[in-house]
């Protein structure tokens, strides 16, 4: 089975793009954030790998976890 990638929502020249990490080219891209989101997610559920989403400065605003999360909350 394929090392599970984290993916990436970053800004794109033509939108917004869904890129594995470390990977140089999108896995796709799309016109919305809220279409590359969509994308990404599924992704990252499939891979049980973590989501990070960019704001249009390429730092990013949202990170969720699909996977075994190393460190759950206690509760």
């Amino acid at each position: 089975m394929e090392k599970s990638k984290n993916q990436h929502v970053v800004p794109h020249p033509d939108g917004w793009a869904v890129k594995g990490a470390g990977n140089g080219k999108a896995t796709k891209v799309h016109a919305t954030q809220s279409e590359a989101i969509v994308h990404a997610k599924r992704i990252a559920r499939n891979q049980s790998s973590e989501l990070l989403i960019h704001g249009r400065n390429g730092r990013i605003r949202e990170r969720n976890s699909y996977g075994r999360d190393p460190y759950p909350p206690r509760g």
